[in-house]
């Protein structure tokens, strides 16, 4: 059986992740408004999650493609990749979705289904995550590997529920997709990846995802001793959540590469397992929790961290 001690340090490890500083990311990206895809704010937002990674020392590739969606609408997509100590041939994955859902589809009032979500949790907060451990890395000089940040682009224009007669799981992570078939670099491969997806809301816990577990167990394994570790092992229980399809499974099945989701799972939640916010007009900033935020953050420094050359 293999030890806590073998996946990652036993003690803390690694800098403090600030939660108020992440809470702020996540903020501004919201202030742009819904960053739909084709639209200004979306264009706007491009260029500010560009500055603020290299602001933080990463060296940054734009990764321009045309998408179709599922309705067949050309999406004008980047990813944004953010590498941190690029030399380094030992690398990390962490990656996120930057794009915000363009109608919210579950929400509980009808009226609203066709309503872009502003995306505070579902969106902006894995990114808010991934600038703040860019900014708090830059200025540390224990940490072993390189770090690869991607922020995939399209991942939320998925078929919507009143479309669900021409429902095509394809239509998710269309950014994830294609780079994981276009790599920002010939052959790109990483030790591992962690996608971070809805982790900042309210009363949010991570369920190990059933995709993850069937992909890279060891991975899984390494972050929920992580938690326990820094503290925040409640925020992560030794439980089984739902099979997701979401940005991880393509770079799983495309680039090889171990890639686990940390997701929330609320399993007893009438308006959806994701939380009361998926999809709605409320993920928005109100319903942002700091202390969601530095579990995860926390946690996936102590991961980092303990990766040894």
């Amino acid at each position: 059986m293999t030890s806590t001690v073998d996946l990652v340090c036993p003690t803390p490890i690694g800098p403090i992740f600030s939660a108020d500083s992440a809470y702020e990311y996540c903020k501004a990206q919201c202030d742009f408004g819904p960053r739909t895809m084709n639209s200004e704010a979306h264009d706007r937002c491009e260029q500010w999650i560009i500055g603020k990674f290299q602001q933080y020392g990463c060296q940054v590739t734009p990764q321009k493609c045309t998408l179709t969606g599922y309705d067949g609408t050309p999406l004008k997509a980047t990813n944004i990749i953010a590498s941190m100590y690029p030399e380094r041939t030992s690398r990390v994955l962490l990656c996120a979705h930057w794009d915000s859902r363009p109608w919210a589809d579950n929400d509980p009032d009808e009226k609203n289904h066709r309503t872009p979500v502003i995306a505070a949790n579902d969106g902006a907060s894995g990114v808010a995550v991934m600038i703040e451990l860019a900014r708090i890395i830059q200025k540390a000089d224990s940490l072993k590997v390189g770090i690869d940040f991607i922020c995939f682009d399209a991942e939320d224009w998925g078929t919507p529920q009143w479309d669900n007669n021409n429902y095509d799981g394809d239509s998710w992570a269309l950014g994830a997709q294609y780079w994981s078939k276009n790599p920002h670099q010939a052959n790109y491969d990483a030790r591992y990846g962690i996608l971070l997806d809805m982790v900042g809301g309210q009363g949010a816990h991570f369920y190990q995802e059933g995709m993850s577990k069937e992909y890279a167990q060891q991975i899984v394994d390494k972050v929920w001793a992580a938690a326990k570790v820094v503290g925040f092992g409640s925020f992560f229980p030794d439980a089984v959540g739902g099979k997701i399809t979401d940005d991880h499974i393509p770079v799983n099945d495309n680039r090889k590469i171990p890639t686990i989701d940390i997701i929330p799972y609320y399993p007893d939640c009438q308006q959806s397992n994701f939380g009361p916010t998926w999809h709605t007009v409320i993920d928005d900033m109100d319903h942002i929790e700091k202390n969601t935020l530095q579990a995860v953050g926390q946690t996936v420094i102590q991961v980092l961290f303990s990766e040894k050359p």
